[in-house]
């Protein structure tokens, strides 16, 4: 029987999001391949220090128990295989012998390659490679580099949060909300409460992780989620009617009103946050690791 990856929750993620390569990556930007290639050939024997989704990857891979793989990591890189071995070794200094697949394509985009590995979600630095992935219906955030690390205070939880509208939800009432203001969105979400709205890029991540968390793990592993939207009185109604319909929970709702929403993810401290729109990505990253979906009307050049 072939090896499949069917029963597992799929994460690709690329070297520059799971390590920190941005000395390495300041020599690529130059256009300096042959530099770049030697300069990680020269510390081939020096593990990467982790990078912003490495905590997000390490509490995943503890639900996998001998015997008993629910979750796979997959190394899905711009990367050249010389520099493909120092992350393999890096994972395995840093004590994530799961990650034993990869796919590095010296410089050409990678994200072709989602689709036999049938990923849930894909993590990059890449901007172009995360906007194709979405347009292909995976969902995909590009990792801001320069973001807080995940802190230590929840070594038992996975947390992850998440915006609603183009994220967890279609990007429908934004459509609304940017066209007609604040009061006609408010009606429109109110008229429409009992009718979930259509899927967004990262339902389908939501769902895996609720059919994990659901098998439960054997190390004692669980995993919190948080919907932290603009939406406020009456229009949360919709957004949770919606995960209703879905026969999904969060653990926590924060339904902001349009506050800033980097201190309230400072106090829920997620392993990751998703937002499509870059202010509310540019105030999570002062606080927590966090990603931008480039997905819906707030991302016209590259929104689905």
């Amino acid at each position: 029987m072939s090896v499949t990856l069917d029963d597992k929750l799929v994460v690709a993620i690329s070297s520059r999001a799971l390590f920190d390569f941005e000395e390495e990556n300041r020599v690529f930007e130059k256009n300096n391949d042959r530099a770049y290639v030697e300069l990680q050939r020269q510390r081939l024997h020096v593990p990467a220090a982790p990078g912003v989704a490495f905590s997000l990857v390490r509490k995943l891979l503890a639900f996998n128990a001998a015997g008993r793989q629910r979750v796979e990591v997959v190394l899905l890189s711009r990367n050249d295989p010389v520099s493909g071995m120092r992350v393999f070794r890096s994972c395995k200094a840093h004590g994530l012998p799961d990650v034993q697949r990869g796919v590095f394509t010296q410089g050409r985009s990678p994200f072709h390659y989602l689709r036999p590995l049938g990923a849930h979600l894909f993590l990059s630095a890449n901007a172009d490679d995360v906007r194709e992935a979405l347009h292909l219906g995976h969902p995909a955030a590009r990792v801001v580099t320069e973001s807080v690390q995940a802190g230590d205070s929840h070594p038992h939880e996975v947390r992850i949060a998440f915006d609603g509208d183009a994220v967890l939800f279609s990007d429908e009432a934004e459509r609304v909300y940017q066209a007609e203001g604040l009061a006609a969105f408010q009606r429109h979400e109110s008229d429409k409460s009992s009718q979930p709205l259509p899927d967004g890029p990262f339902k389908p991540l939501l769902a895996a992780l609720h059919r994990l968390q659901t098998a439960g793990g054997d190390g004692g592993m669980r995993i919190r989620t948080a919907l932290v939207t603009a939406r406020s009185a009456p229009a949360h109604e919709r957004a949770v009617q919606t995960l209703m319909s879905w026969n999904i929970a969060v653990d926590e709702a924060m339904f902001l009103g349009g506050l800033e929403k980097g201190p309230f993810l400072r106090e829920f401290e997620p392993d990751f946050f998703f937002d499509d729109q870059t202010g509310h990505v540019a105030s999570a990253a002062r606080h927590v690791p966090a990603g931008h979906v480039n997905s819906g009307i707030s991302n016209p050049a590259g929104g689905n």
